[in-house]
């Protein structure tokens, strides 16, 4: 069940950044799902794939290499999913760093109300 709700506020917070950045959108809040869980298989497998395999550059800019895999893996999800789109690799780190965000307010929320 916890599951579910992390799902279902990760493509809240989708349709939510769909509205304000104009460089991302999705079409309904059915595609918004199937961001989040398609989003959540990629962290999954590719994410930690992509991590060792660029394990040197990331030290040497201090961990900053890992916007750039965030917005691969986002450009990701925009080619697999019909319905989503990311305008270009900036929107994709944009969208990124406020998905983050907006995830870990939408997830403290949750924790209090338990």
């Amino acid at each position: 069940m916890k599951l579910i709700i992390r799902l279902l506020l990760n493509a809240l917070a989708v349709v939510i950044l769909s509205y304000v950045l104009p460089g991302v959108g999705v079409d309904s809040m059915l595609t918004a799902i199937i961001v989040a869980i398609v989003l959540s298989v990629l962290n999954f497998l590719v994410k930690p794939i992509l991590v060792i395999l660029t394990l040197p550059i990331t030290v040497l800019t201090l961990g900053l290499f890992l916007l750039v895999i965030n917005a691969i893996i986002i450009l990701l999800a925009a080619n697999l999913i019909d319905g989503f789109y990311v305008s270009g690799f900036w929107w994709a780190i944009i969208f990124s760093l406020l998905l983050a965000f907006l995830q870990a307010i939408l997830h403290s929320i949750l924790k209090e109300d338990q």
